[in-house]
């Protein structure tokens, strides 16, 4: 059974998205607080964290920044901040999702399958094998790792499962709701309106040596298009 660390000091929401994920079948962890749950992930195999930010004993951006220092699990932030700059902030530490304050349970659980199914499906081995290659930047599918000029890139997940897409269509233009569905599992009207521009402008800063970010290319009304070839091994 998949495991879920649910980290929210509102006691209710708390156990009211708790017993909501328990219906669907997953195990759920709950901590109220950030020292509890740095126990909880600490003597647990867990799959998934869903965390708020703002909290009476800590800030689940640090949380997260020291989760990150020692695992690639998956962490969805739950909060009310809810400006360009905050989301920005929680995809920086290495957040996989981020919904707003006050939101539907129906998306929540939505996106949390979401991120279940992707999990299921590596363990399952059924995720593409090799390597990707684009003039100097190598991905290694399974390892989920990214190489520029042979220097590994601190991207988060869905900047690594954005960048996956794109290589898998390069010279194709690609619409804003065709990201939503293959990097988020979700259609537009669960995400946030910034989300997609918001990653796609943070991977295209890591790519490139200048603020244009050549690999990636902006078409207008359209979406978004993969500029160079890209080769498989």
């Amino acid at each position: 059974m998949l495991k879920i660390l649910l980290l929210e000091d509102d006691k209710s929401l708390n156990r009211g998205i708790s017993l909501k994920l328990q219906k669907e079948g997953y195990e759920v962890l709950s901590a109220f607080g950030v020292t509890e749950a740095e126990e909880v992930f600490r003597t647990n195999q867990i799959d998934l964290i869903i965390s708020d930010i703002t909290m009476n004993d800590g800030n689940g951006l640090d949380f997260a920044r020291e989760v990150r220092k020692k695992s690639d699990v998956h962490i969805l932030f739950l909060t009310a901040l809810d400006q360009e700059v905050d989301i920005v902030n929680g995809y920086d530490v290495g957040a996989d999702d981020y919904i707003t304050k006050p939101f539907s349970l129906m998306v929540l659980i939505s996106k949390v399958n979401a991120i279940m199914r992707r999990i299921e499906s590596r363990q399952n081995g059924s995720e593409e094998t090799g390597e990707l290659y684009a003039e100097d930047i190598c991905m290694q599918s399974v390892q989920m790792k990214v190489y520029k000029g042979g220097e590994e890139l601190n991207l988060s997940k869905k900047e690594i499962q954005l960048l996956h897409y794109f290589l898998e269509h390069p010279g194709q233009i690609i619409s804003k709701e065709q990201i939503l569905e293959a990097v988020w599992g979700l259609d537009g009207q669960f995400v946030d309106d910034n989300t997609v521009p918001v990653t796609i402008s943070r991977l295209k800063k890591r790519l490139s040596s200048n603020e244009e970010g050549e690999y990636i290319k902006n078409v207008r009304g359209l979406g978004y298009l993969w500029t160079t070839k890209v080769s498989k091994k």
